[in-house]
């Protein structure tokens, strides 16, 4: 989807010409010389040999050339980004006036359950013709051993990358380990999590795929795995470079703290595979898939249709974030006891960092966000999480804005029990719950929401919310200071392109995972009259452009 910018190019330059006239125009009836620089180093473009004119003219003529060559050279600049980005513009005014030919103007109020453009795409991540099929193991450079870090959806990526960088090197990819040592502490394998034989035999035409290097090849390795870290966000040339050659004199690598080790620009067809990894091949192993559908089925009994919130507001994040939330010297103390685990974070001031929108908001101010966008207080709310720092006396005023509001904790009763020791395992929970949601509202933009968030534009363009936390920063801060109608007015101004809408993603916006534009296909435009989703039916939000249709009553 999206409209790939043109590369920024020169032409013949046409001030050329423009000078041309102008050495003609002064040099008329007079001989003139042309050259680089003068004699005191000044750059002259002309030096007429008529006297009397040069002594009659107060301002030289070197400096009248100086200013006129500055500003054919600044027009030729503003010329070339203005060319460089026409076809851009161009496409985006053509997008722009389809969605108005659709719902009549792009400030018409936005359906707060579901997106009026998302039958228009599609995700689309098949091979293409040119894709070459997988190398036999046989024939491979080598094994490709992978270790992955972090929490469940920040391993994800290093999984979906690491089946990338097993095709770039022609190498078989074992298996990846999962993380055990990261802060959840989570002893979890692969296979107690992903259906492995899924992921090997959906990706056999990709990658071949193995569940561990076999004993026989072991035995006759004459030293251990060569083992070593790429850098950040790598890219394929490294790989080719500094990979591939010790994978070629020693067989078997691994690479270690496997996370975002690969570029976020890649050619189409690799950014496809990884749209093929990251949506089809990756799938939670039987017991937890059906555990979580359970829970989906609850919700989906007790309402129509339910928001999925994930908070992320457990300690680790907070105390990562470096902001403050008002608990005053026992919040101070607290959090500064977690921050230092991590040796490297900077000194960050609160203020600033809250400014800035880099601050998770808080569950009341999440809560405020969803009342002033529409949502009543008879909404089903499903709240992902972890350890809530404040436990039940922070979710309180969130409870009390939704009451009809869920965990899996509430939902899956002594059925959970078995999960409570893995931390990976209940995030897998809290996943499926969240992606099968009708709205999904995301915090901080974390691994897992920026993972949910793709893939929800992947599967259709679902409603995803993410919160514009550097807008809404300030509209807190004054909420005592306005009425309910007004903070909700500019609650509703602030999101605009923060709702997950198709027009919001662009190519080279974000990470792959949270923005899969090679992924997703615009289907032909049709006139349809008739179908415009279901905005006649559902609530709307309006910032004052629009009608509005609500359901939520003032708020005190």
């Amino acid at each position: 989807m999206g409209v790939t910018r043109p590369l920024k190019f020169s032409a013949l330059n046409p001030n050329d010409a423009l000078l041309q006239q102008h050495q003609l125009h002064h040099c008329s009836n007079a001989s003139c010389s042309c050259s680089g620089k003068s004699r005191n180093g000044k750059h002259v473009l002309c030096k007429s040999s008529s006297t009397n004119s040069s002594h009659k003219r107060k301002i030289s003529l070197s400096v009248v050339c100086g200013f006129m060559l500055f500003g054919l050279g600044f027009i030729s600049l503003i010329t070339g980004h203005l060319a460089s980005d026409l076809e851009w513009y161009s496409q985006q005014l053509v997008k722009r006036s389809f969605y108005s030919k659709l719902e009549g103007s792009h400030r018409r109020p936005i359906d707060i359950w579901k997106s009026g453009y998302s039958k228009f795409y599609y995700g689309c991540s098949g091979r293409g013709g040119h894709f070459p099929s997988a190398i036999p193991e046989q024939s491979s450079n080598g094994y490709l051993l992978i270790a992955t870090s972090g929490g469940l959806n920040q391993q994800r990526t290093g999984i979906t990358d690491a089946v990338v960088v097993a095709r770039i090197l022609n190498a078989t990819l074992v298996v990846p380990e999962l993380d055990h040592h990261s802060y959840w502490k989570d002893d979890s394998d692969f296979v107690d999590i992903f259906d492995v034989d899924w992921f090997i035999s959906s990706l056999a035409k990709d990658v071949p795929i193995v569940r561990r290097v076999p004993d026989k090849f072991m035995r006759s390795m004459e030293k251990p795995p060569y083992t070593m870290r790429v850098p950040r966000k790598s890219e394929p040339e490294y790989y080719m470079e500094q990979v591939l050659p010790i994978l070629l004199r020693r067989s078997v690598v691994q690479l270690t703290k496997f996370d975002y080790r690969l570029s976020n620009d890649l050619d189409d067809e690799l950014q496809k595979l990884r749209c093929r990894v990251n949506f089809h091949a990756i799938r939670f192993i039987k017991p937890i898939e059906e555990l979580g559908q359970s829970l989906v089925m609850k919700m989906r009994k007790m309402a129509r249709r339910y928001i999925a919130v994930h908070l992320r507001f457990e300690p680790d994040m907070l105390a990562f974030s470096g902001c403050y939330f008002g608990g005053g010297d026992k919040e101070r103390f607290e959090l500064g006891e977690i921050r230092k685990r991590w040796a490297t974070l900077p000194d960050l001031r609160p203020e600033g960092e809250r400014r800035r929108g880099k601050c998770p908001l808080t569950p009341y101010e999440v809560g405020l966000m969803l009342r002033a966008l529409g949502f009543s207080n008879d909404t089903y709310l499903y709240v992902a999480s972890g350890e809530i720092y404040g436990g039940e006396s922070t979710l309180q005023p969130l409870r009390e804005l939704f009451p009809n509001f869920y965990t899996k904790e509430m939902l899956a009763n002594e059925h959970l029990k078995p999960y409570l020791p893995f931390s990976s395992r209940l995030a897998a929970l809290d996943y499926i719950v969240c992606d099968e949601s009708d709205v999904f509202v995301t915090n901080n933009n974390g691994n897992m929401a920026k993972i949910l968030a793709g893939r929800r534009r992947y599967m259709g363009h679902k409603r995803t919310i993410r919160p514009n936390a550097k807008k809404l920063s300030s509209l807190f801060m004054a909420r005592d200071h306005m009425d309910w109608d007004t903070f909700s007015k500019k609650v509703k101004s602030a999101q605009r392109g923060f709702m997950g809408e198709p027009d919001e993603m662009r190519p080279g916006r974000g990470e792959i995972h949270e923005y899969p534009y090679p992924c997703i296909c615009e289907k032909e435009a049709e006139d349809d009259d008739n179908d415009n989703g279901d905005a006649g039916n559902s609530s709307v939000i309006s910032d004052g452009s629009g009608p509005q249709k609500m359901g939520v009553s003032a708020i005190v």
